[in-house]
């Protein structure tokens, strides 16, 4: 089992460049942002769009077949079983549902001509809120909405994320943030220690796949009988192989902090390093313009009534 193949989550597809790659990071910061908050008091017709276009946005970069296809067909499927499960789950409304009507309409009728009350006709449009009942399956229009809130925010949040990393380098990310965090220096916010210690967290990722595969690989070549130990002595493994993998990972940043010292890198501010110019291009200003006109249709259809 690879997992730098498998789940390449939060790693940097550096071949092929797509247009996505040659975007300014705080362009594609902001994008990311906008995905992420104007989920909030959106309809569910937003929610789904949202997730249309990132696939959409995914097809069009032209990103290799081989680098989204296993990770967003796990996400539909995760979302598809949550939308699925959330709707055939009790709402929580603790309703006793019953039609607004009664089911002979002619004791209505004859009520009314008996006080002599005059009614106005009803409407023909039939309103239910419970959308499917058989058996111990119900989906009730409660039940439906939270459904579909769910599944979409779990693909929403997660894919974008991992699009975002998969199409920006480390260093820009870092650079990006750093540069739109410049106003916060007027408060003696310490931006650069900030920008340096996202960098190193950001390239700490993939030790950390590289040691759990390790340790999981060293597992699996034991052979070990998992029914003879039962429920305590499993425990008491993976437990083991816990304190080792947090072992690694501090001896691995323990590596890394020394690399930095021996280097000379003491203080971020007297080393820093200009990774990119990030200056705005005319594909940046045509992604800030979709940027402006993506909120204007949030605004517009949108937002939930």
């Amino acid at each position: 089992m690879d997992l730098l193949r498998s789940l390449p989550l939060g790693l940097y597809l550096e071949q092929p460049q797509t247009w996505l790659h040659k975007i300014d990071p705080r362009v594609k910061f902001a994008w990311l942002m906008s995905f992420l908050t104007s989920y909030v008091l959106a309809n569910n017709f937003w929610r789904v769009l949202l997730v249309v276009i990132l696939i959409l946005a995914t097809l069009i970069a032209r990103i290799p077949r081989r680098v989204w296809q296993q990770q967003m067909g796990w996400l539909l499927i995760l979302s598809f079983f949550v939308l699925a499960i959330g709707a055939i789950s009790p709402d929580a409304m603790g309703v006793d549902y019953q039609p607004r009507l009664p089911a002979n309409e002619q004791i209505l009728t004859q009520q009314a001509f008996s006080k002599n009350i005059v009614q106005e006709p009803a409407s023909n449009s039939k309103y239910s809120y419970v959308l499917f009942h058989k058996g111990p399956v119900k989906v009730t229009r409660r039940s439906l909405d939270l459904a579909v809130r769910l599944s979409t925010i779990i693909f929403t949040v997660i894919y974008s994320t991992n699009l975002y990393l998969l199409t920006t380098a480390p260093e820009e990310i870092t650079s990006g943030i750093e540069s739109l965090m410049q106003p916060l220096r007027r408060f003696k916010w310490p931006v650069t220690e900030i920008a340096l210690t996202l960098t190193l967290s950001l390239r700490f990722i993939p030790l950390v796949l590289e040691e759990v595969q390790n340790l999981f690989r060293s597992v699996m070549t034991r052979a070990i009988n998992w029914k003879k130990l039962g429920l305590k002595g499993g425990f008491k493994v993976w437990m083991t192989v816990a304190e080792r993998l947090l072992e690694n990972l501090l001896l691995r940043a323990d590596q890394m902090a020394n690399a930095m010292m021996v280097r000379g890198f003491t203080s971020p501010n007297e080393h820093r390093v200009q990774w990119h110019d990030l200056r705005f291009k005319g594909r940046d200003w045509l992604a800030i313009a979709s940027l402006i006109l993506f909120w204007g249709i949030r605004i517009a259809i949108g937002t939930q009534v």
